[in-house]
């Protein structure tokens, strides 16, 4: 049958989905890989000039004491993503969701927002760290996070924001709902509410056959393959990891050597020629 055959018949046979992605889900819809500093600066030339990484970027200090610095990371960014469109995958993902009949809930490290962009509704998604599309004081002044709607213009040359957002109470320096590294003013509420209906998820198909595909998760920040091995030790949950680099499961599982885009189409010929 192949693997990709017995990855379809699992999909066939499972009553909920639980997708699990990680950065190189974007890469088939043309978002940078920041694994490594060469990857980053690939991405980002002006910081390999500065010596600076993709961890001193993801800092929350750079907002207390350089923001126009921060911002122009984060500004630049929020544009991208805004901009991107998401690859075939995400419709493949959804089109499983409609012809099994499958309760689906979406957990993903990335801030990209992608999911969301691509029709899944925001009540099926976890974004374990945060959003670069929701905003909150920096201060923080308060508990609130709102959605960011601003236009924070860059200079490509510098990386430099042109213009900082604000916060709407107290009129200081307005920074993304994102962990960062070492991240102490991040407000987790609206991840914490996204966890809460995932166990909500979990507890209502405690006693269902339930597949974890995990896509483009890698082990430098291992959260998302954390959950899938975990949720793999469940009864009557199998998972398929999804990754060229780094396929390697722990315990039972089925792992593809591939990237985002190839695994889901190739899963889903296999499920179309039954």
């Amino acid at each position: 049958m192949g693997d990709y055959g017995v990855a379809a018949r699992w999909l066939r046979e499972a009553d909920a989905l639980v997708i699990t992605a990680g950065a190189g889900m974007g890469v088939d819809s043309g978002l940078p890989d920041f694994r490594g500093n060469e990857g980053f600066w690939n991405a980002y030339p002006p910081y390999r000039h500065l010596g600076v990484g993709f961890i001193d970027m993801a800092n929350p200090g750079h907002f207390h004491e350089d923001p126009a610095f921060a911002w122009g990371f984060y500004g630049h960014r929020t544009h991208l993503y805004r901009d991107t469109v998401p690859h075939a995958g995400f419709a493949i993902l959804q089109r499983w969701w409609e012809q099994f009949g499958l309760d689906t809930f979406v957990v993903t490290s990335n801030v990209d927002g992608q999911f969301q962009k691509a029709g899944f509704t925001p009540g099926q998604i976890q974004e374990v760290h945060g959003s670069i599309h929701h905003l909150q004081c920096l201060q923080p002044c308060s508990g609130k996070i709102w959605p960011n709607r601003e236009d924070i213009p860059v200079d490509p040359s510098t990386m430099r924001a042109r213009k900082l957002p604000r916060c709407p109470d107290c009129g200081g320096i307005a920074r993304p709902n994102i962990l960062m590294f070492g991240d102490g003013g991040w407000l987790g509420a609206r991840s914490d509410a996204q966890a809460a209906r995932l166990r909500a998820f979990l507890s209502a198909h405690r006693d269902d056959h339930v597949l974890v595909i995990e896509v483009g998760a890698g082990t430098a920040v291992p959260t998302i393959r954390n959950l899938g091995e975990r949720l793999g030790g469940r009864r009557n949950c199998r998972v398929i990891r999804v990754n060229p680099r780094e396929p390697e499961l722990a315990g039972a599982g089925l792992s593809l050597p591939v990237g985002a885009l190839e695994g889901l189409q190739r899963i889903d010929d296999a499920a179309a020629a039954g």
